[in-house]
C-alpha cells in the first residue's frame, strides 16, 4: 500500500485466522467450538460470536449438510447480541494507559496514550472549559447519540432502513441495520420521538460517527 493511501469504508480487514483440524468432521467441529469459545479479541466488533453460533447450528453440523448461499438471510436465526464495547476504567493508574478517540482530517481515530497525558490540568484551560478526549467505550455498544442525533457506532454498510421521514418511534425501535465484519448489526432508537433528516440509505457505506437521522420530540 502506498504511503498516504486512504482505506475506504468497504475495506474488509482480516485480524486473525483460526484453523482447526480433526480426524473426523465431528472431531473438527468439537475442536472448533472449543477454540472459538476460548478465542478473545477485545475492544472491537468481530465475527467470532457468529462463528460460535454456526459451528453449533444443526444445519451446519447435521447430516445432510443444509447450508446454502442464502442460508444466513433466509434461515439463520440471529440471536447474537450486538457488540458491547467495554466501559473505560475510571481513574486509571498513574502509570497506565487509556484509549481516546480523536478526529483528524474528518476521520475518527483511536489513540492509546499514557494515562497521565489524557488529563487536562485546570491551568491549561483558557476561556471555556476544554473538553476531555472521549474514551473508547463511553456510550457502550448502542448507537451513539448526541442530543437528537443518532449516529453509527461503527463502520459498516446500510442493508436496511426500517423508518421513514416523519415516522414516530419509541426508544428501542429498529432504525437501520448495518453490515459490519460480515455480521448484521441492528441500530435502534436512543429515544422516543419523530424521525427527521434521514441521512442513511440502503447500500451506503457509513463511517463510525456518521449521522443516521435525528429523533425529535
Amino acid at each position: 500500500m502506498q504511503s498516504g493511501s486512504v482505506i475506504g469504508p468497504a475495506w474488509d480487514s482480516l485480524l486473525a485466522k483460526l484453523i482447526v483440524t480433526g480426524r473426523t468432521r465431528a472431531q473438527a467441529l468439537e475442536r472448533a467450538a472449543r477454540a472459538l469459545d476460548e478465542f478473545r479479541v477485545e475492544g472491537m466488533a468481530t465475527a467470532i460470536p457468529f462463528h460460535r453460533a454456526v459451528v453449533r447450528d444443526p444445519a451446519f453440523t447435521g447430516d445432510p449438510f443444509r447450508i446454502h448461499t442464502r442460508w444466513i438471510e433466509t434461515e439463520f436465526v440471529n440471536e447474537i447480541e450486538a457488540f458491547a464495547a467495554p466501559a473505560a476504567d475510571v481513574g486509571p493508574a498513574e502509570g497506565g494507559r487509556e484509549t481516546v478517540v480523536v478526529e483528524v482530517g474528518g476521520h475518527r481515530l483511536e489513540v492509546s496514550l499514557p494515562a497521565v497525558l489524557g488529563r487536562v490540568p485546570d491551568r491549561a484551560l483558557v476561556g471555556a472549559a476544554a473538553p476531555r478526549p472521549r474514551r473508547r467505550g463511553a456510550g457502550g455498544s448502542a448507537p451513539a447519540a448526541s442530543g437528537d442525533t443518532l449516529t453509527s457506532p461503527m463502520q459498516g454498510t446500510v442493508v436496511k432502513v426500517a423508518v421513514a421521514e416523519g415516522q414516530t418511534v419509541e426508544k428501542g425501535d429498529l432504525v437501520v441495520v448495518l453490515e459490519a465484519m460480515k455480521m448484521e448489526q441492528p441500530l435502534t432508537a436512543h429515544r422516543s420521538g419523530t424521525v427527521t433528516g434521514i441521512a442513511a440509505e440502503v447500500g451506503q457505506a457509513l463511517a463510525a460517527g456518521a449521522a443516521i437521522c435525528d429523533i425529535k420530540d
